[in-house]
């Protein structure tokens, strides 16, 4: 299966919050799966690290995930527009989930994340304990 890694999963993890220990465990299978994240998010983290005078975890970040593990940042382009409009009204999101949304549908992939808007989508989304446990049993 193939994720789209939302940025609060990162964002627990890099700031030690409540749910980090449950994001460490999923982020260490980077390297194992086939993670993917949006240019939006990518940005997301940039903002809040560097608000936070976080520097050297946004380097480490970007050591961790793209250079070691390989992830890859996705975009959405001017045509994909209306896509992004059309997915903002039909489920009440607001424009950052619209975009994950939208980009997890052109490249189908799965959501993982802690906001409960994508709860009321068609695609839905899953935590990163659901997705470790989803890992095992195809392991098993």
């Amino acid at each position: 299966m193939k994720y789209l890694i939302d940025a609060n999963i990162f964002l627990e993890s890099l700031l030690e919050q409540e749910k980090a220990q449950e994001t460490n465990a999923l982020l260490l299978k980077a390297n194992e799966l086939d993670f993917y994240i949006t240019d939006f998010a990518y940005h997301s983290i940039g903002i809040t690290l560097f608000n936070k005078k976080k520097f050297e975890k946004f380097r480490r970040f970007v050591l961790d995930m793209f250079v070691d593990a390989g992830m890859l940042i996705l975009v959405l382009h001017q045509e994909d527009t209306e896509q992004l409009i059309s997915v903002a009204q039909r489920f009440n999101l607001d424009f950052d989930d619209a975009y994950q949304y939208t980009v997890a549908e052109k490249y189908d992939l799965h959501i993982v994340s802690f906001d409960t808007d994508f709860d009321g989508t068609e695609r839905g989304r899953m935590t990163p304990q659901q997705v470790l446990k989803a890992i095992t049993q195809q392991t098993s």
